[in-house]
């Protein structure tokens, strides 16, 4: 048996990964989990109030207890990021890391979730790491006392916006839309406070600092001037599939760019799965439970077409015989 051969190459860190590592293990198959970062973006989230059994908790937290889980089970690790993916002749894959190491899977998992989408404005990326952040969770505890601005009309948005409102002196809450689309949740928790300053109907077409963010430009007139005063401007416009392994791979996509999946998370090549925000399942709603119940439905898909490949068995011992007392 080829030890450095997996059952399953997990690409991603989030919710899809991890759950389809935790399934996976308990199918006996000899998995792997890769990225750059444990979390995907849910490992940024300051609070998550919807997963079941947990009433409130961090995302990190959560994260963090489904890799417990995962490692508990046996799941390997891999803290590099993946570069390319080749279908090798005999049908298994070969994935190549940033330092240029190798692994190679039966089948592979896209799991890689969203990148953050950016505003391109000028000033934006000059400032990038200097008051323009992406991570109220991240970077929110620079602010003390100081004035933010948050961008954005979603829950990504808002919970930026209340996490902030606990830390900083001002938050201006900026949308593009007439009003608010989170979850009215959110929005009760900002209309209730004194700190946050929302504002409509607004673009930021700017970003302006010497060293550090010092104000934005809008295209609507706040307080009758054209530009407001900041020390830090929080983007939380939504995430988009980064497309790399995606289009290397040559899987079929939509027009947004979500890799398109069957019932089984099977993607349009065979051996290659995808699960989570990534994919066109789940009626395209982005959530830590329907990217779980993706992965789950991944690995035992992957299970399945391990189960069907003619001369290949798991990294078990399948051909032990297996004894049930009744």
């Amino acid at each position: 048996m080829d030890k450095s051969m997996y059952d399953i190459v997990i690409v991603g860190m989030g919710p899809a990964g991890y759950t389809a590592s935790i399934y996976a293990s308990r199918y006996k198959l000899k998995n792997q989990v890769i990225g750059k970062l444990m979390g995907g973006l849910i490992g940024e989230s300051h609070k998550v109030c919807n997963y079941p059994t947990e009433d409130e908790i961090s995302g990190l937290e959560l994260m963090m207890k489904m890799q417990q889980h995962a490692k508990n089970l046996g799941a390997s690790e891999l803290y590099e990021g993946i570069v390319d993916i080749q279908r090798r002749t005999d049908g298994t894959f070969c994935l190549t890391t940033e330092q240029g190491n190798k692994t190679y899977g039966r089948s592979v998992l896209l799991a890689t979730g969203l990148k953050h989408r950016t505003l391109n404005v000028p000033g934006e990326q000059e400032l990038r790491g200097r008051g323009v952040a992406y991570c109220a969770t991240c970077d929110g505890f620079f602010y003390r006392n100081k004035t933010v601005a948050v961008i954005g009309g979603g829950d990504s948005a808002l919970s930026a916006a209340v996490y902030l409102s606990e830390i900083a002196k001002k938050v201006y809450l900026i949308y593009r839309g007439e009003k608010l689309r989170g979850e009215p949740a959110w929005i009760d928790l900002l209309s209730g406070s004194e700190k946050v300053e929302i504002l409509c109907n607004t673009n930021v077409t700017a970003i302006h600092g010497t060293n550090r963010v010092e104000r934005i430009d809008l295209d609507q007139p706040y307080n009758g001037a054209s530009s407001l005063n900041i020390d830090g401007i929080f983007i939380e416009i939504g995430a988009e599939p980064d497309r790399t392994l995606i289009s290397s791979l040559g899987l079929e996509t939509d027009s947004k760019g979500y890799v398109v999946v069957g019932p089984d998370q099977s993607t349009s090549l065979d051996g290659v799965y995808a699960a989570g925000d990534i994919t066109t399942a789940s009626n395209y709603f982005k959530q830590v439970i329907t990217a779980s119940s993706e992965g789950a439905i991944a690995a035992q898909s992957i299970f399945s077409y391990l189960s069907r490949q003619t001369g290949v068995r798991t990294s078990v011992e399948t051909a032990k015989t297996i004894k049930v007392r009744v």
